[in-house]
Parts: C-alpha cells; structure tokens; sequence
C-alpha cells in the first residue's frame, strides 16, 4: 500500500524543549508562544527533574513544554522564551526536525507565514531511493 506524500520531499519544522516549575506557568509561557504565532503547538508533560543547581543536586516536578514551530521563528522564539521564563536559567534546547508537507503547510499557517514558506528538508544523503509502493 502507497501512504499519500509516500516518496514526497519532507519539509523542516523547528522543535524546542524547555521546562516551567507549574502547570499554571508552563500553561501561561504556551499561551504566550502561540498569541504571538512563534509556535503552532505547544504539548504540556509533567515530568521529575534530577540536575544540579548552585552545588546542590536537586529534584523537582516540572512540566515539560515540546514546541513545535517553524525554523524561521526560532531566533524570536528562543527571546521570548527567555523574556517571558520563570526560570533565570530556562532550558532551552532546540533542533530541526523533518515533517510532512502538509503539517507543515499548517505549522508555516499557524505561525502567521503563508504555507509555501514551508521550505523542503535538505535531500537525502543516504544513497537510498524513494520507497517503492
């Protein structure tokens, strides 16, 4: 069976990982994020924390934020990331990850682009071909 897009260019789409100390908190930062159209969603994952902080290592429960917004954003996304943080020290990890090119066309709409900005991964460097049907 032939998936539609199957052999299709994939697009780029940017994602980011940070934490926030409350869901109240991590809730207001993704609001934020998406008022602005620096991000398309926004998924929400209480977690426990084991790091080191000031000489200490520490535990906590925070909830982790996955943003999924377009690479064009990322510059404007990681300062208001840092402006509207909690955290004096917000996590803030981020690569560019490949996907559909229809969930990129949404993800370039809903981050105020036009879908055509939605701009092709880089070709595979593999060797391999396009899988057969």
């Amino acid at each position: 069976m032939v998936l539609p897009e199957s052999g299709a260019q994939p697009a780029s789409l940017l994602l980011a990982l940070t934490t926030e100390a409350t869901p109240a908190l991590a809730e207001a930062l993704a609001e934020a994020l998406l008022a602005r159209r620096l991000a398309a969603c926004v998924a929400l994952q209480p977690i426990t924390s084991l790091y080191h902080w000031q000489g200490s290592q520490e535990r906590g429960v925070e909830v982790q934020l996955l943003i999924k917004s377009h690479p064009s954003r990322r510059a404007e996304l990681e300062a208001a990331v840092h402006q509207l943080h909690s955290y004096s020290t917000p996590e803030w990890i981020h690569w560019q990850a490949q996907c559909s090119l229809a969930y990129a066309s949404w993800l370039a709409t809903s981050c105020g682009l036009s879908p055509g900005d939605a701009a092709p991964a880089p070709p595979d460097r593999t060797g391999g071909a396009a899988p057969a049907g």
